[in-house]
């Protein structure tokens, strides 16, 4: 098969292109995680084996909590059991926490208390994006990252329905610090889990943590690259504001020493690109530059 008649995978086009992940996380202080053995449909929630009307009442849940929904099912084929489980967990700085229950009935989540602070779970959650339907290069590239690291943590991995940022496939969230990483491969599993399990981040594969804006995830990236600093917990956002310019941003971070200060500058890609595989239109990509960085 030459060239022209390969199907159009959008992770290919994002690596040819020299797509950056950075300040990609998709928003999300809080986690609503639903253990639902596939199939699962373009929209997860609602084209799923949950009671449709179950499924209705969990969207309005989870937006009343500000907390992102989200299935998840075991790698691989998994036998059916009696009970599945589910999860809430918080993102936000100095709240990090993951609960578990489980539940046998459709209708025993809408019990769920969306509180992640009972009994929390000492072990870290791994998810990787999945969802096929939603976009093809999910599927392909997050099936064998999902098997690696599966083999090095049993019984802390999920495949998850869509996350964002399909072509940064293969896509792992983190949780319960809500760290977003992109082009994950097999290989890179044990470095992952052994930089988290540290308490620091791998900054080539970085997207953002899910509870930052994304001026602040790319401040955030900026500062760990001059700084040198690449533990989890380092440079907190203490402010974000508008400064100068539409799309300019100043963002003051924590620093033992006395907080930094960076100022970040949005940039639109002047070419349209089909950012997704299943985009309907051409999109542009926004990018953040730096523009300074000063102790104070």
């Amino acid at each position: 098969m030459n060239s022209a008649d390969r199907p159009f995978r959008c992770s290919d086009a994002a690596e040819g292109r020299g797509d950056l992940g950075v300040a990609t996380a998709a928003p999300a202080g809080r986690w609503f995680l639903v253990e639902v053995p596939g199939p699962w449909g373009p929209d997860a929630v609602l084209e799923s084996p949950l009671d449709l009307d179950v499924a209705r009442a969990l969207v309005l849940v989870a937006d009343e909590a500000g907390a992102r929904l989200t299935l998840i099912r075991r790698p691989g084929r998994s036998p059916e059991t009696a009970l599945r489980h589910w999860a809430v967990a918080d993102s936000d700085p100095g709240q990090e926490a993951i609960t578990w229950g489980t539940y046998g009935r459709d209708e025993e989540l809408l019990d769920v208390p969306v509180d992640p602070h009972r009994d929390p779970s000492p072990e870290p959650a791994y998810l990787v994006c999945t969802h096929g339907r939603h976009d093809q290069c999910c599927a392909i590239r997050g099936r064998p990252v999902a098997t690696a690291l599966a083999a090095l943590r049993p019984g802390q991995v999920w495949e998850c329905s869509h996350v964002g940022g399909d072509r940064f496939a293969a896509n792992v969230v983190v949780l319960p610090h809500g760290l977003y990483y992109g082009r994950v491969t097999p290989a890179g599993a044990v470095d992952l889990v052994s930089s988290y399990e540290a308490g620091c981040v791998l900054p080539d594969l970085l997207r953002g943590r899910s509870a930052f804006p994304d001026a602040a995830q790319a401040a955030q990236h900026f500062a760990r690259a001059e700084l040198g600093d690449l533990r989890i917990d380092a440079l907190e956002p203490l402010t974000v504001r508008p400064s100068g310019p539409a799309g300019s941003w100043e963002v003051e971070l924590a620093r033992d020493s006395g907080p930094v200060v960076v100022r970040v500058q949005a940039v639109m890609a002047p070419e349209l690109e089909q950012l997704t595989c299943r985009a309907p239109r051409p999109g542009r990509q926004r990018t953040y530059q730096l523009v300074s960085l000063e102790s104070t």
